[in-house]
């Protein structure tokens, strides 16, 4: 599998691509802004970009930028975004509008690189991934347990009423 990653901090960026490397993982190339990722996705084509949602040059939302314009350009390239704070209208965004082959990850829920690993070919494979915790959602959402409902059915229809 062809990956690209996109992350602005040279160490993480290098650090996963030894990961990835050893577990199996073509990587392509390395970019730490947006320009430099969407030109590395227009000439390698890869199977999936690994992006950080925030990057130069604003640090706000480019890795969201680029999986919008990636999925768009190579609708056959899969998008995976790590981030390091749960923001959930990054995921929502990213998903509302592409759901297939698209994936949302905590860099702190990552505690295993065969987590990664597998979130990429879950991806590449057309799932959409997407990990973080739980309960903090279901605590957002204001939904609590309880033996007589299903707390993702719930969630679900409160993100369809919204």
């Amino acid at each position: 599998m062809r990956v690209v990653i996109a992350e602005d901090m040279v160490l993480l960026r290098e650090g996963l691509t030894r990961l990835l490397t050893d577990a199996g993982f073509n990587i392509v190339g390395g970019a730490g802004d947006l320009p430099d990722l969407l030109t590395l996705v227009d000439t390698t084509a890869p199977d999936v970009a690994l992006i950080d949602i925030k990057m130069p040059p604003t640090h706000t939302d480019e890795g969201l930028q680029a999986a919008t314009i990636i999925r768009k350009r190579h609708p056959g390239t899969a998008v995976l975004l790590l981030s390091s704070y749960l923001e959930s209208r990054y995921a929502s965004s990213l998903l509302e509008s592409h759901p297939a082959s698209s994936g949302y990850l905590l860099k702190e829920r990552i505690y295993d690189p065969a987590v990664l690993a597998d979130a990429l070919k879950r991806v590449c494979a057309g799932e959409c991934v997407i990990e973080s915790h739980v309960r903090s959602v279901f605590m957002k959402l204001g939904i609590a347990e309880s033996p007589d409902s299903s707390r993702r059915v719930l969630a679900v229809l409160a993100f369809l009423q919204a």
